[in-house]
């Protein structure tokens, strides 16, 4: 098959996947002028993707293609008949313009990433191994939880064999794999296209719809119309593609090491203490995530070249389908609309009457919050902190709207009160949702540790709360300044030209009391009065901001505790700046347009001009970084190796190569053969340190060994004990010259399979084969490369 026939395949697959939920689609987002079509195909996956895993827990259906066939009918089957006639009610159209230009922009996207990626596809490096191996191990699963391919069952161990990880976003890669029937050596690799063209495609109508609802809101306060239709789509796609373009491909003002004589890796300097001249030879791009020292700071385009299929970048979508409600609920709830109250619950119980007790006094539709609830349980499933500040986002916009919408004679408890309610629903459904995923899963995290903590305090624990000695790493103002001044300059104008208006507009009433207290109370009231008066577009870009500051300063004082000893706060930088990148870059598009649609006759004031100039010579450092990332990564472009993940084996392990290629073609069961056949059964091989070529036959076929990359096995398990005293026993079962002792390493772990293999070579100087003879088949041999079947009544 060409390449080009697997991406068309791979587009189909998820059009026909977003078609299943097309009328859902269009009733939720049935104000947006694009009615979020492009979300059906994220929503599609969402939905479908968690009934199958859901059924799968529960061990209902397993996962099958007919499986995931048949759920994807019933869904079609529901939306087309009952949701398809509650919009022929409400009259909602179909958008055909903007879903031909969704489309063609998804396409493009697609198209683009899976080119840029054909020249240099290998699955090989960084976590490439990790992702990679997860998603076979869950291609060959028929229930949940999916099996460790890097850590076999043993009788003597209780720390569990299956997958202790975030991994929704590696099974809803295998999920679509199952259902276009396209091998996952290619898959991996449209995956991370189809996240860039999500990430692409899912901003783009954020910041198209970001822009339209402001313009109707000011439409609607002023009771002005535009007239000038053409003009009005033409900025609303302009500034779709420029937030687009932030959130998919910007970099951060790290460039301006361009301009200058650069600095070792790892050892950086200010800038302008360097000799200045165009040097873009000597910019290497992954300084712009590792900046500040012992951290690590990426966002979306650095995470597509390196194209590891991790947690964090599969969950953009999650994240920008989430926004994306928030938005359409800020809408919804204060556009005046014909009231459509949510149906009572009939029966009399006590659960009925507090649903109905909610329905008639809070603004925020339980049908919202199921969804939002589920959507964040699915997040925390894919990538675990982004569930939890997603919780905090969502609470922050419930907040807003019950303020909005309350009554003259509801008090500030009354506010609190409905926001509690709903936010107590929310996080109902959430752990309702994520339950099947929890029972399985142990967390890894051991505690919240504080920077810098008082000598009184030191080694001592507070509940949570850990007081580490020697743990004081702070970033430096001027680095966080690079990483984050583009955002925060757009942040900045949004205030002044902005909201600074409208906040002097504002006249509350004067207290009785005088002093600090009377500037406080004034201070508060001009805040409260603001949110009531501020387009409810700009309020929702005001607390984005306000959650991203949160996100980025945290780390400055606390860290969440993992196993690495120097880089103790590069993870809880990583996770929470990745998300204010994404939320920055989203109002960044917004912003950009947003002061111009207010500044008509005062763009030639000197601030302005200001403004403007320092603006495009910012955009310009952070547009220019993808330039560099994908020429250096992908050899400019200039060789063009096609979709195969896993063909550089050939070229370097060729025997190897051969082998792992039988073992993925006779190794399995048919679809549904899963009571007599055992799709899974355990192979043995060399064992070497994480992010070496070590594991590579299991992370390429999915089939579990005794153990894999021991450093991650100490991540997920808590403990390199496990991982640790089984090194030494496959050591022992490939260098020991006992027929026994090698006999009891595979009865011990259930062995059927052993790899013997260049890399096995390299690893045991004193691998003696020969042995195997008596207690194995040779099931495959070529070259060097040998592969073993434990004999059935061994």
């Amino acid at each position: 098959m060409s390449d080009f026939s697997s991406i068309f395949i791979w587009w189909l697959t998820i059009l026909i996947v977003s078609l299943c939920v097309l009328p859902l689609t269009l009733n939720i987002f049935r104000k947006f002028i694009d009615r979020g079509y492009i979300f059906s195909k994220i929503l599609g996956i969402f939905i479908s993707s968690y009934l199958i895993w859901l059924f799968g827990s529960l061990h209902i259906l397993p996962f099958t293609k007919i499986s995931v066939i048949l759920v994807l009918i019933l869904l079609s089957i529901i939306n087309f008949i009952f949701i398809g006639r509650i919009n022929k009610q409400k009259n909602v159209t179909f958008p055909w313009k903007w879903a031909v230009l969704s489309e063609i922009l998804f396409f493009a996207s697609l198209w683009f990433w899976s080119f840029v990626r054909a020249n240099e596809p290998s699955i090989r490096g960084l976590e490439k191994f990790m992702d990679y191996g997860f998603v076979n191990s869950i291609l060959k699963s028929t229930f949940f939880p999916p099996l460790d391919m890097w850590l076999s069952k043993s009788p003597d161990y209780t720390g569990g064999h299956f997958i202790n990880y975030y991994y929704f976003g590696h099974y809803y890669t295998a999920f679509l794999t199952k259902l276009s029937g396209i091998s996952s050596n290619i898959t991996y690799n449209l995956m991370l296209a189809t996240l860039f063209a999500f990430t692409f495609t899912l901003s783009f109508s954020i910041g198209v719809n970001l822009f339209h609802f402001f313009l109707s809101f000011k439409e609607l306060a002023y009771k002005i119309h535009s007239s000038q239709l053409i003009t009005r789509n033409l900025k609303l796609i302009l500034a779709g593609l420029l937030t687009a373009f932030l959130v998919a491909l910007a970099g951060n003002l790290h460039t301006v090491y361009t301009f200058t004589t650069g600095y070792p890796n790892e050892s950086p300097k200010p800038f302008w203490q360097l000799g200045f001249g165009f040097h873009p030879e000597r910019y290497w791009y992954p300084n712009a995530t590792r900046f500040i020292p012992n951290t690590i700071h990426e966002f979306p385009i650095y995470s597509f070249v390196v194209a590891d299929l991790h947690g964090h970048v599969a969950d953009i979508p999650f994240v920008l389908l989430t926004i994306a409600l928030l938005l359409n609920l800020i809408v919804n709830t204060l556009t005046p609309q014909k009231q459509e109250k949510e149906k009572r619950v009939n029966q009399s119980s006590f659960i009925s009457s507090i649903i109905n007790d909610y329905a008639d006094n809070n603004p925020i539709p339980l049908s919202q919050i199921i969804l939002l609830g589920a959507l964040v349980a699915v997040m925390y499933m894919t990538n675990a902190w982004d569930g939890l500040i997603y919780l905090v986002l969502i609470g922050l916009v419930f907040l807003y709207l019950c303020y909005k919408t309350r009554k003259p004679e509801d008090s500030v408890f009354a506010v609190i009160y409905k926001t509690g309610s709903a936010s107590l629903f929310l996080l109902f459904f959430f752990l309702l949702v994520n339950f099947p995923f929890m029972i399985n899963f142990r967390p890894f995290v051991s505690g919240i540790g504080v920077l810098c903590a008082p000598k009184f305090l030191l080694e001592k624990k507070l509940g949570p709360f850990l007081f580490e000695t020697g743990k004081c790493q702070r970033s430096d103002l001027w680095m966080m300044g690079l990483l984050w001044g583009f955002f925060y300059y757009n942040a900045a104008g949004f205030l002044i030209f902005a909201v600074r208006p409208v906040l002097l507009s504002v006249k509350v009433s004067a207290d009785k009391i005088s002093g600090i207290f009377a500037k406080l109370s004034r201070f508060f009231k001009l805040r409260l009065a603001l949110l009531t008066v501020l387009n409810p577009v700009d309020v929702f870009t005001l607390i984005i901001i306000f959650i991203s500051t949160l996100l980025l300063i945290f780390p400055e004082f606390f860290y969440i505790k993992d196993i690495y000893p120097a880089h103790y706060r590069a993870n809880t930088m990583f996770k929470l700046g990745y998300q204010a990148f994404m939320m920055l870059s989203l109002v960044s598009g917004y912003t950009v347009f947003r002061i111009r649609s207010d500044l008509a006759s005062n763009r030639k004031t000197p601030l302005f001009i200001a403004y403007n100039a320092l603006y495009i010579l910012l955009f310009t450092l952070v547009a220019i970084y993808p330039y560099y990332a994908i020429n250096s990564y992908y050899g400019k472009l200039n060789v063009y190796r096609g979709l195969d993940g896993i063909s550089w084996m050939n070229d370097q392990f060729p025997d190897d190569y051969q082998g792992v290629l039988w073992l993925r073609q006779n190794v399995s069961c048919p679809e549904g053969a899963f009571k007599d056949c055992d799709n899974q059964p355990v192979i043995a091989e060399a064992v070497g340190e994480s992010y070496t070529d070590y594991s590579r036959v299991s992370a390429y076929t999915g089939l579990p060994t005794i153990v894999g990359w021991p450093v991650h096995e100490w991540l997920w398990r808590g403990s390199y004990d496990e991982a640790g005293k089984r090194i030494p026993e496959v050591q022992t079962l490939y260098e020991t010259e006992n027929i026994e002792d090698a006999q009891a390493v595979i009865n011990k772990y259930n062995v059927r399979y052993i790899f013997v293999g260049q890399l096995e070579a390299e690893k045991y100087p004193n691998l003696n084969s020969d042995k195997f003879s008596s207690l194995a088949d040779v099931v495959f041999e070529q070259g060097q490369t040998k592969i073993f079947r434990v004999k059935a009544n061994l």
